[in-house]
């Protein structure tokens, strides 16, 4: 584990900068193992680290307000300022009776059950209270994949996009959030408090699962395991994380539009309030990426069949589906949704409003309560049928081979000056020549220096502008870079940041 160093400016508005690096990149022999260790009777665990490195940067445009007042005030007060702005990252003690949440603020718990947040259906609560978020934050008789005896975390604020990294020394794991808030912060500042711990509930609630299942099992698999334990690193076992990401981003939903509800008539500006979501989670050699919204997460490879000491070319590979309306699929399929509203798409947005098809929050958009809450030429007129924006995520899982370099994630605001041919390139090219650097910061600083170019500035000129005019040249922007260490061309590069 290192340190990262926070990135100084003239005008000081880099906001983030935080490196991580895995010291378990071999198992007890000194080889390097598939991944995922399946002996009989142990939790899912990594025996060797897919990661090598973690760097994370970014840059505000938009002015942020002061912490929200979810949950009167606690929500931003109890929770956030511990996350913003890190310089590296931290260590977050874990015990079977607290998780971090509890340990972070006991207040928001109570102020929760005071608002009685709602479970994803009526009849799911009916039936099993652990789908409430309060209970994300109870410890479980199974404590799932995500729990450690210690995690490392780091995160921070730049304008209204939140970002997130949780690393597991004990089991190797690596998980990565990036919540690009817009028409304010509340949405993002709720993911980056809870959608972690959210996670790690049902996958631990999957872990239960799996372990029930082995032990009605009679069944005896490859190698004379237990069938499932040989099972967990099939495609079955794959698609049922991908479910359990989903169902937590959905949980999550669920409870932050009943906090508007709750909240709306003193701030009726929540229900415009929203946040696209990517989430990357590392679990043995499988990489798992669920994402609402037009964040990206770029794959850099060689490609299958290419050897790693040839001179081939890194390929750029999107893993993620970028879901705005000039997205011809969504596109279609949004109008399809609505047949009979002829103003779905309007000017190019939602309804007029909106350019992303697929976020967390937006209630104005999702139930005709929150958008009457609205007033004059802020509501939206002939909302027909309802909801027009879904938090549906599109999923994937990617297994990582030695011919995987490295993968970028970022918001945006990265990508409208750079496409992911440029992104892969600038990124690679700056490994080769500084193999100790921090490749998120050269990503962002290589930004700004476009964006003054586009806008006819110098750098200086334009780190001067003050955050909310700066808006006009540049969005928030949010990066972080995974150096993949299965690939053994990066090992030496690859030590420290």
């Amino acid at each position: 584990m290192m340190g990262g160093q926070s990135i100084a400016d003239s005008g000081g508005q880099i906001k983030i900068s935080f490196g991580y690096h895995c010291n378990n990149s071999t198992d007890d022999s000194g080889e390097e193992s598939d991944g995922i260790d399946v002996r009989p009777g142990s939790k899912l665990r990594r025996a060797n680290s897919s990661f090598s490195c973690l760097s994370g940067a970014a840059l505000s445009a938009n002015a942020t307000l002061a912490n929200t007042n979810i949950c009167n005030g606690l929500f931003g007060a109890e929770i956030l300022p511990a996350l913003d702005s890190p310089t590296s990252f931290r260590r977050i003690p874990s015990s079977p009776s607290f998780s971090k949440l509890d340990l972070l603020s006991s207040s928001f718990q109570s102020s929760l059950s005071n608002l009685s947040c709602s479970p994803s259906s009526p009849s799911e609560l009916a039936e099993d209270n652990s789908s409430s978020l309060r209970s994300t934050s109870a410890p479980s008789r199974c404590e799932g994949f995500l729990n450690a005896t210690e995690v490392k975390i780091a995160g921070g604020a730049a304008g209204e996009d939140r970002v997130q990294a949780v690393c597991s020394e004990e089991n190797d794991s690596l998980f990565c959030g990036i919540y690009d808030g817009f028409n304010g912060r509340d949405a993002a500042d709720f993911l980056a408090g809870t959608l972690y711990e959210t996670i790690r509930h049902y996958l631990g609630l999957l872990d239960c699962e799996l372990e029930r299942e082995s032990k009605v099992s009679d069944r005896v698999g490859f190698y004379g395991l237990p069938y499932l334990e040989v099972e967990k690193s099939c495609t079955s076992f794959k698609q049922r994380v991908l479910n359990s990401l989903e169902q937590a981003l959905i949980q999550a939903e669920n409870d932050f539009l009943h906090m508007v509800e709750q909240e709306m008539d003193n701030r009726p500006d929540l229900v415009s309030i929203g946040s696209c979501v990517l989430v990357v989670l590392l679990l043995g050699k499988n990489m798992y990426v669920l994402n609402a919204g037009d964040s990206r997460a770029v794959l850099a490879t060689y490609g299958e069949g290419i050897d790693a000491n040839s001179d081939g070319r890194l390929q750029a590979v999107q893993l993620t589906v970028s879901h705005t309306v000039d997205d011809e699929s969504e596109r279609i399929q949004l109008l399809k949704n609505h047949p009979e509203d002829p103003s779905t798409i309007v000017g190019g947005k939602v309804k007029g409003r909106l350019k992303v098809t697929r976020a967390l929050g937006v209630g104005y958009l999702k139930k005709k309560s929150m958008n009457d809450a609205l007033m004059g030429i802020l509501r939206v007129r002939n909302l027909v049928s309802p909801p027009y924006v879904t938090v549906q995520p599109s999923r994937t899982v990617h297994e990582i081979s030695s011919s995987d370099h490295f993968v970028v994630l970022g918001s945006d605001g990265l990508f409208d000056f750079f496409n992911n041919d440029d992104v892969v390139k600038l990124v690679h090219s700056y490994i080769q020549r500084y193999p100790f650097g921090d490749p998120s910061k050269f990503l962002v600083e290589q930004l700004v220096m476009r964006a003054a170019d586009c806008a006819g500035f110098s750098k200086e000129e334009l780190m001067s502008i003050p955050a909310g005019r700066r808006r006009k040249y540049h969005d928030d922007v949010t990066v972080m870079v995974i150096i993949l260490g299965m690939n053994k061309r990066t090992s030496k590069a690859s030590t420290r940041l």
